[in-house]
């Protein structure tokens, strides 16, 4: 009997014990990324049950504006925050790279099978609407070979605050003194011409579904939709198609400049090197300095820290290139200096 009511209290008492409590993390950002962190994040939430990671792909624009706001607990952009934002927020913010991707021209012509190719000056007077017709002879100079129809071409950008749109235009600023006077860079431009489509997602399915279209798109989106993308002649003067060591090569040229106590926001675009693909880019999570919550801050750190390490194997099959090795060890440093309540967190996330 008396064994009856032990079992029976410690019954009680486990019931009443409250259950370890689940830190709930919220995102919100970039598109460009949201394949390989919608992966990350339910990799990591199977591994971790205490974790709970939400995100929300809205745009690099949106994600910049809750994390200012203070309403998520990071944000994701492919467009690094200006001076005056980082400013306007006393300057807590960290910029850490997650991954590499590359910003695909995605197009729709039906007959064609051969990759088209894009020069510079084209691409840029494409979107700047002087050149409207598939068959236009500076487009057909380049592509030897490639039966290009009468058929107007269609240009497809996005309509929401973009960092793809960002990786894009600071391209062309590069490439086209024409486009850097009219247009210029930046997550939302003046889009001289063409239809609007919401996040890389709505873009691929405009592209896809509009005979005559073209567009831009992060490398994986195309990649997954089974989307034609064209090549580009790099600043080396090479034609270079797509691809994640192309990537990686744009990346190589830019680390020449970097260094442990750089600053992340740094652009590869038009990137110098025989292989690289001129329209790269590094996309960034935003995580605050200072945190009030320590447990959130804790499990952030250990989730970035995962991202960057064993996270990193995902990416190639999900149509991303890995950050380069060099810098993990300049990474860590940042995130050693995340604190909560006065006092740094990396050592309660090992």
């Amino acid at each position: 009997m008396k064994t009856t009511r032990t079992i029976a209290l410690a019954a009680l008492l486990c019931a009443a014990a409250p259950a370890a409590a689940q830190v709930q993390l919220n995102g919100a950002g970039a598109t460009f990324p949201n394949i390989i962190y919608s992966n990350w994040m339910l990799a990591y939430n199977q591994a971790h049950p205490e974790v709970k990671l939400n995100y929300q792909s809205i745009g690099s624009g949106g994600g910049i504006r809750q994390f200012s706001d203070g309403t998520v607990d990071f944000g994701a952009t492919d467009a690094p925050m200006s001076d005056s934002a980082i400013a306007a927020i006393q300057g807590n913010v960290l910029h850490i790279p997650t991954v590499m991707g590359a910003v695909v021209v995605a197009y729709n012509v039906p007959g064609v099978s051969q990759p088209v190719k894009f020069t510079p000056d084209v691409l840029a007077d494409i979107f700047l609407g002087k050149i409207t017709n598939w068959n236009d002879p500076r487009l057909a100079s380049s592509n030897a070979g490639v039966t290009l129809p009468t058929q107007d071409i269609i240009v497809v950008h996005r309509s929401d605050g973009s960092g793809t749109s960002f990786v894009f235009t600071d391209y062309l600023s590069k490439v086209s003194t024409d486009w850097q006077q009219k247009v210029g860079k930046g997550t939302s431009v003046n889009w001289p011409v063409g239809l609007g489509g919401r996040g890389n997602e709505g873009v691929s399915a405009t592209v896809s579904q509009t005979p005559g279209a073209i567009g831009y798109v992060e490398l994986a989106y195309a990649l997954i939709n089974k989307i034609t993308f064209g090549a580009l002649r790099n600043s080396s003067g090479n034609w270079i198609t797509p691809n994640l060591p192309s990537v990686t090569a744009a990346a190589a040229g830019a680390m020449k400049d970097m260094g442990p106590n750089t600053d992340f926001r740094v652009s590869i675009t038009n990137s110098p090197g025989a292989q690289a693909y001129p329209i790269a880019s590094f996309t960034w999570l935003l995580v605050h300095k200072t945190y009030s919550d320590t447990a959130k801050a804790r499990a952030l750190v250990q989730f970035i820290r995962w991202a960057e390490g064993d996270g990193q194997t995902k990416a190639p099959e999900l149509g991303y290139a890995p950050l380069p090795k060099e810098l993990h060890p300049w990474i860590q440093a940042r995130l050693k200096s995340v604190t909560a309540g006065g006092r740094p967190v990396w050592k309660t996330a090992e």
